[in-house]
Order: C-alpha cells, then structure tokens, then sequence
C-alpha cells in the first residue's frame, strides 16, 4: 500500500513536470512573490524574478514567442537596450563604468516575457492584489516605526516611518496603490456595492495619511494631483469631477493645517531653491538644477549619438569646481537625475527617440476601459512625470514597478482584445 502511495506520489509529480498548465501556474505564483516582496527587499524580488523566467523556460513556444516581440510594445524596450549595449562602443570611460551603467537597461527586457506570459495567464489581477497587500502591510510597518523607530532595519534611523528602503520608494508604492483604487471604488460605487466601496476607501486614505502624516517625497506631491487629473478626465462626468475635485481640495487643505511635516515638506522647494541661488549650496533641489544645467551642455557636445553608455561620471568629474567649501557646482554624478537627460546623455538624439516611443506606445496599449487599462495607464504616467525628477525608469525599484506593471497589465490587455476579437468573430 505504501509503495503504491509513494508510486502514485511518483507519477502525480512526474504529471506536473510535463504539464504545461502547472509551469504556468508555477510562473504566475513567481510572478506574484515577486511583486509581494518587491516592497520590503531587493533580493528577495530579485530571486523570485530569476525564478519566474527560468520556469518559463521548460515549456515556452519559441515561435510565438519571437513572434510577439515583434510587436512595437515589445520592440521598443528591447531597442533601448541594444542601444545601450552599442553606446559602450563609443564611451569614453573605463569598460567598468559603461557596464555599470548598462545593467539598470537590462531590466526592461523582461518586459516582452511579461507581456507574453500574461497575454495567456488568467491570473494577472493576483500580482496585482498581492502588490496591494504588499504595501498595506508596509503602511502598517511604517506606523509602527514611525512610533517605535527602533523596528526600522535601516542601520541609521534617519528617515522617520521607514521600513526598509527609503521614503522616496515608500511614496512610489503608496501613491500607486492610493490612486489605482478610485477606479474599482468608483465601479462599485456604480453598482451600489457600497460596502466593499467603502472598504476601498478607507485602504486608500490610508495611504494617503501616511503620507500627510508619517513621510512623504516631493515627487509624489507633484504627481498625486496630475494621476488624480487623468483619472478624472477618463473616467468621471462633469458633475461627479466638482463634487470629488471640492472633497479632494477640502481634504488637502485639512492635511495641510493638521500635518506639520507636510508643510515643512512643501516649504523645502522654496527654502531649496533660495539657497542653492544665493549661496550655491546643495540643497535637494538646488542639485538638481545644477545636474540639468550641466547635463543640457553635454547633450548640446554631442546631441546625435550622446557621449556613449557611462560616459556621465566622467563628464561631471571634467566640469566639477573644485571650491573651499563644499558647493553644488562640486559634486559628481553617474545620475542627472532626469529620465530624458540621463538618455540624451549618454545617447543623444536617438536614445531621447527611443525613450519617448516606450512611453508613447504603452501609453497607446491602455487607451481602452477596464481595470488593467487603468493600472497600466496610472504605471506609465506615473513613471513619465516622476522621471522628470529622477532616473525612474532605470532606477532599480521604479524601474521594476514600470516593467512588472506594464507587463502584467498589458498582457491582460492583449488576452482581453484576442478573446473580445474570437467572440466577434463566432458572432460574425
């Protein structure tokens, strides 16, 4: 009996093995970890992203495969990073340096497997709900560690509210997470499941009071209102946009009278930009100015190709003052800080063609209706307005956000319009 159950055991597992269905239920369960740890660790996202690909590999359909990269959606990423791989060929800098500056590229063709995957997976909206998950727990983290800052894992317990990582991917999360919801609140707003509604609601407030109260960047008070704005032009009628446009800004400016650290965060732009003017001091802001400025010069040197991949540090080191005290004009960077100079850089005219027609044409993939649309959407104009600030795309955690984002919901995207065009077609 028991060498029959260890036989039936055997060739259960040995079923699975060859079963195409459980190694895509194996790679979406990857897929899920992936996003769930993303959040709280670097490697552990890293780990469970490998994973992903490599059990993709057992039973993937190299032809359809190599077909759908075809597709522009899938082209164009897997563009820049071939570009990005050439421009080592014309750099200046140590072969160190341009294969530094080539990795954080790298991550962007995972974006077509993605795409693939999910455009045949009906489990896109788990990796989505597990993100949620994900970062309501991290909230709760950064309560807690905003009351008790000795739980933080950060050896210098510097940023208040801060888990892991830093405030500025905290505020990332937070503000995607926050704003996504207005779409399925709305939708059951609409069909009178007020409960569950509300439920939302209090998720997404909670969000946002983290930020009023606990950590917020700077970034994300630029962006909130314009995700917000996108969503109300899509989605809400003229008299619904007054009547949450008047709860929204009577909201704020609650937060704004109650949160002492929200104003002092939103005088630092001011404050920033005074002292770096009259004194050239490094404050936040005052860095980024001078990262542009210098950056629009090396562009304007080589405005066709760019000056090669990591070429940027070397460029920063030539033109650096050298000063008795430290002085914004001093300080040396492999990042300018903005996705657009960070390509035109390194790339020039034809990296800045690239970068545009990724956004362009994912922008594109989510014009339709539905709450992959919406997701994808929100992932894409948050990566396009947050890198006016920083090198998103390429940074590790955005950079992923926007890959895992795009992908999955793209994929859904693609498996709904196949299954709506194989409907037309039965009714035809």
């Amino acid at each position: 009996m028991t060498a029959l159950a260890q036989e039936t055991t055997a060739q259960m597992l040995w079923r699975r093995f060859r079963s195409p269905v459980a190694w895509g239920e194996t790679v979406d369960l990857f897929a899920i970890l992936t996003v769930a740890t993303l959040p709280w660790s670097t490697s552990l996202a890293a780990i469970f992203n490998a994973a992903f690909l490599v059990c993709m590999v057992p039973f993937l359909d190299i032809r359809a495969f190599l077909q759908s990269l075809r597709r522009p959606i899938a082209a164009a990423p897997i563009a820049l990073v071939l570009l990005a791989l050439v421009g080592t060929l014309w750099s200046d800098a140590a072969w160190g340096a341009r294969l530094y500056a080539l990795s954080p590229t790298v991550k962007l063709l995972v974006l077509p497997v993605l795409l693939y995957h999910f455009e045949r997976s009906p489990r896109g909206h788990w990796v989505f709900i597990a993100f949620l998950v994900s970062c309501a727990l991290l909230s709760v983290m950064s309560w807690l560690v905003a009351f008790y800052p000795d739980l933080t894992l950060k050896s210098d317990h510097l940023e208040r509210g801060i888990f892991v990582k830093n405030y500025i991917n905290q505020s990332q999360e937070f503000t995607l997470c926050a704003v996504a919801l207005a779409y399925p609140i709305v939708s059951l707003l609409r069909e009178k499941r007020y409960w569950l509604a509300g439920l939302l609601v209090a998720l997404a407030l909670s969000f946002f009071v983290n930020m009023a109260f606990v950590v917020v960047s700077r970034t994300a008070l630029v962006t909130v209102p314009i995700m917000f704005g996108v969503f109300a032009l899509l989605h809400l009628r003229g008299r619904s946009i007054a009547i949450i446009s008047v709860t929204l800004l009577v909201g704020a400016a609650l937060a704004w009278q109650a949160s002492p650290y929200l104003r002092k965060t939103a005088d630092t732009f001011a404050s920033d930009y005074t002292r770096y003017v009259e004194k050239g001091e490094p404050t936040s802001l005052g860095l980024r100015l001078e990262f542009w400025r210098k950056s629009l010069g090396f562009f304007a040197e080589a405005p066709i190709k760019g000056h090669g991949t990591g070429s940027t540090r070397g460029l920063f080191e030539a033109v650096a003052t050298p000063s008795g005290h430290y002085q914004a004009s001093a300080e040396v960077i492999g990042n300018p800080h903005n996705q657009t100079l960070n390509v035109a850089v390194q790339w020039g005219i034809i990296g800045i063609v690239v970068l545009y027609a990724i956004w362009i044409l994912h922008l594109l993939l989510f014009r339709g209706d539905g709450l992959a649309c919406w997701v994808g959407l929100l992932v894409v104009v948050q990566n396009v307005f947050t890198s006016l600030f920083n090198s998103h795309l390429f940074d590790f955690h955005e950079g992923w956000m926007y890959v895992i984002g795009v992908g999955v919901a793209g994929g859904m995207v693609i498996r709904a319009q196949q299954r709506t065009a194989k409907v037309g077609e039965a009714g035809s």
